[in-house]
């Protein structure tokens, strides 16, 4: 059902879109025609990165479609809203019928206010927050431990080998300790990731690398993903916990496989001496953590909507859709990712990693 809706909406909206289009521009009509019909192309392009058509096309291309794919969507988004106000102003007689028809000047006001927002949220996206947070315990420490941790890399056609060698920059300029991922670091294709040799810049972090798997590790070939992390030098924890120094690191499969791990049963696997920190994509029943005694869970995948008012909704949906949250004696952060899904935009959100300090 849901896929259906997700389908349905972009093209009722291309419809509603479209004829306020009609009506607005004053120009011949298979100029209109033309402009609508570059509109549902745009919109189409995103229905062949989710048949992995871009895969049988030439880099540059299958790059093109995906940008072009995925930011229609956003834009078809503002521009909903935008009519939508307009038309709202017009019921209360705020808005003149007139600036709805026929309008160059509407038009150019429309076109104008696109483009500074989306450059805004283009220039919004390409800068990194660094999320500074301090974590304290009573368990055993032999010194302060430096973490860098990131979720939601989402590297492929869009976020491609030089973004990730600058982000690689950025991690090492932190000098951490240990590095944590709270998965997605996988788009939706392997392709880019072979044949950029990807993996290469994952090699250059100099600190040990933690991973959980996050939903779109799952789109894909797990095996082919599982090969890439191998490659990347990571240590994949799927189900799995694993000892650094004086801390106890516990990865979880994706919430997408019905058959994982329980947090009870991978918590009797874990030293609870040590300090616990979970990894886990999606931040679904957190809960569990604190009924678990976990020390701190780190998690992703929300991407705190990417763009406003989506990241209204994620604020419903979720019991902490973004930042710090405490349950008891459990601390956790959800990030908005470093990276992101579609289109290159940050509206009223931030694309961040977060260095942590653990100490006593």
């Amino acid at each position: 059902m849901w896929f259906y809706i997700f389908f349905l909406l972009p093209l009722l909206a291309i419809a509603y879109i479209g004829w306020h289009v009609w009506c607005l521009l004053p120009v011949a009509w298979f100029l209109k025609v033309l402009v609508i019909l570059l509109m549902v192309g745009a919109v189409l392009l995103l229905f062949a990165n989710f048949s992995r058509s871009t895969d049988r096309m030439s880099m540059p291309l299958a790059v093109a479609t995906y940008e072009i794919g995925t930011s229609s969507i956003i834009v078809l988004l503002y521009l909903f809203m935008l009519f939508l106000m307009l038309d709202i102003g017009r019921l209360l007689r705020l808005v003149p019928r007139s600036v709805l028809y026929q309008n160059w000047w509407t038009a150019g006001v429309i076109l104008v206010c696109m483009f500074a927002i989306f450059l805004y949220g283009n220039l919004h996206y390409r800068y990194k927050y660094v999320e500074p947070l301090q974590l304290n315990t009573q368990k055993p420490l032999s010194h302060p431990v430096k973490i860098v941790m990131m979720s939601d890399l989402h590297i492929g056609y869009h976020n491609r080998r030089a973004e990730l060698h600058r982000w690689v920059d950025m991690v090492n300029g932190e000098e951490p300790d240990l590095i944590l991922i709270a998965g997605d670091i996988i788009d939706n294709s392997m392709r880019p990731l072979y044949e950029e040799r990807m993996h290469e810049e994952f090699l250059r972090l100099k600190a040990p690398v933690y991973a959980c798997i996050g939903n779109h590790e799952c789109f894909r070939s797990e095996d082919e993903a599982r090969d890439f992390f191998k490659k990347s030098g990571f240590r994949l924890l799927q189900d799995s916990c694993a000892i650094f120094g004086d801390l106890c690191i516990i990865g979880r499969d994706d919430r997408s496989h019905p058959y994982r791990a329980s947090l009870e049963t991978l918590m009797k696997k874990a030293d609870r001496r040590k300090y616990c920190i979970l990894l886990d994509h999606q931040p679904h029943h957190l809960e569990e953590a604190e009924q678990q005694h976990v020390d701190f869970q780190f998690s992703g995948h929300t991407h705190h909507g990417q763009v406003w008012p989506i990241s209204w909704i994620t604020e419903h949906v979720y019991e902490c859709a973004f930042g710090k949250h405490q349950r008891g004696d459990t601390y956790y952060y959800i990030s908005s990712g470093i990276g992101i899904w579609g289109g290159k935009f940050r509206i009223g959100t931030r694309s961040e990693y977060v260095v942590a300090t653990l100490s006593n």
